[in-house]
């Protein structure tokens, strides 16, 4: 799936949360949606444990 259509289908379901959830039912979504997306990219291997882990100091080393 591309990433055009992911956004999109991400976009139409904070729209629905939106409309008939209201407002909190949107900032939950988009939350679970970003820890989604991060779960993701970990377990691709996109991403290890240990870029949260750092400091910021080490992170520019």
């Amino acid at each position: 799936m591309s990433m055009a259509v992911a956004g999109m289908i991400a976009g139409m379901a904070l729209g629905f949360a939106g409309y008939f959830g209201g407002f909190g039912a949107f900032l939950l979504v988009a939350a679970l949606g970003a820890v989604g997306f991060v779960v993701g990219r970990f377990l691709e291997g996109d991403m290890d444990l240990g870029d949260f882990l750092r400091s910021r100091g080490e992170r520019r080393r």
